[in-house]
C-alpha cells in the first residue's frame, strides 16, 4: 500500500472511531427524568454543578436553552438551598429535588437578572433549573418522583 493509501485509511479509521465515541457520549449523556403529574414522563439533559464555582456560575449569562435541557445542582447534603437570578437572562423554573429523589417544591418563572433570593421549604438535596414555564406545562408537583440516569 502507497503512504498515500495508509494516511487516508488511518484518517477514515479516526473519523469513524470519533462518529461512534460521540455517538456513544450522546447515549451517556446526564439526563433527569421528570414524572409528569398523568402518568407521562420528559428526559431533560442536564450540565451538571457540584462544585462551588460551577454552583455560583449556574445558568448566568445565556441567551438561550434549549427546550430540554437544563442543569443539575448538585449538593453534599439535603438542606434549606436558595437561588437568585443576576446574571441570568433567561427566565427558569427551579425544582427543588430531596435525597429520595422527589419534588420538594418548585419555584416557576423565576424573574431573570434580580439578586431576589428564591427557595421553598424544606431540605433539597438537588436543584434542577429548565426554561421557565416548563414545569406548568408538565405538570410537575411536590411529591412527584424523578430520576437520575447516567449521573455519576
Amino acid at each position: 500500500m502507497s503512504t498515500r493509501a495508509l494516511c487516508l485509511a488511518a484518517v477514515l479509521a479516526a473519523a469513524c472511531a470519533c462518529k461512534n465515541h460521540n455517538v456513544t457520549s450522546q447515549q451517556q449523556q446526564p439526563r433527569v427524568v421528570l414524572h409528569k403529574s398523568d402518568g407521562g414522563e420528559m428526559a431533560i439533559h442536564v450540565e451538571l454543578a457540584r462544585s462551588g464555582p460551577e454552583q455560583a456560575r449556574g445558568l448566568m449569562f445565556r441567551d438561550w436553552l434549549a427546550a430540554d435541557a437544563g442543569m443539575l445542582f448538585i449538593f453534599d447534603r439535603p438542606q434549606p438551598l436558595s437561588f437568585w437570578m443576576k446574571n441570568t437572562f433567561i427566565p427558569l423554573d427551579m425544582i427543588f429535588i430531596d435525597a429520595d429523589r422527589r419534588i420538594v417544591g418548585i419555584v416557576e418563572n423565576a424573574e431573570p437578572r434580580t439578586t431576589s433570593s428564591r427557595g421553598v421549604p424544606g431540605d433539597s438535596l438537588y436543584v434542577l433549573e429548565i426554561n421557565g414555564g416548563l414545569s406548568a406545562r408538565l405538570g410537575l408537583r411536590p411529591g412527584l418522583p424523578v430520576e437520575f440516569r447516567d449521573i455519576p
